[in-house]
């Protein structure tokens, strides 16, 4: 994010703090996707995964006030969604009886217009298809540890500073967890990407 689109961001949220609260759909845009995406790897399911965000943005809003200036709002937002994802696994171990089709409906609406459908937002063809999937499942038997940073630093695309803030650990620790999650995936990925055409293949060549 350059300095100008960081000083668009803090003048949004100081007027939304200030009374403008419609702003915030502004705010938000460019996350509800990315964010939608990685509570999917969290939940695995799509309508835990919409609550899941949904609920992230609505607490982010709920704390908008304790936001640090000096802070990227992206990072802080990844946080909460982070925490929000991990409540949700802890919860569905804890009852394994709760049915995951759940109508959302039956809960009550919960500022419905705050989000739009993501399935119906705009992704690259990467994420569609067989190279999509493949990856997923890859990314699945991950350990929670090194799924994390996979996430936030290969899909995601944040820097090592702010996954270490977003995940509250060292930058060291970020670089380990990265460096031995590259090596399952392309240990589990190799003999299938196989069948897969060599264009493709490029998304995949982690630096």
């Amino acid at each position: 994010m350059t300095l100008q689109e960081q000083q668009g961001e803090a003048e949004l949220i100081a007027a939304i703090l200030a009374g403008e609260t419609q702003l915030y759909h502004d705010l938000i845009r460019p996350y509800e996707r990315p964010v939608y995406l990685l509570a999917l790897s969290y939940v695995k399911n799509e309508t835990d995964a919409e609550d899941v965000a949904q609920e992230a943005f609505l607490k982010a809003f709920r704390h908008l006030s304790s936001f640090r200036s000096d802070a990227k709002f992206s990072t802080w937002l990844i946080s909460i969604a982070l925490n929000e994802a991990r409540g949700r696994l802890r919860r569905q171990t804890a009852s394994r009886t709760e049915s995951l089709d759940k109508d959302p409906d039956e809960e009550g609406a919960v500022s419905p217009a705050l989000l739009r459908d993501w399935r119906e937002i705009p992704s690259e063809a990467v994420e569609r298809g067989e190279i999509r999937d493949l990856l997923r499942k890859a990314v699945e038997t991950l350990p929670e540890i090194y799924r994390e940073v996979f996430l936030l630093r290969d899909v995601e695309e944040l820097n090592i500073n702010e996954t270490a803030e977003a995940l509250n650990i060292s930058v060291s620790a970020v670089k380990v967890r990265l460096h031995r999650a590259r090596l399952m995936l392309q240990k589990y990925l190799a003999p299938q990407l196989k069948s897969v055409t060599k264009p493709k293949r490029r998304w995949f060549a982690w630096s």
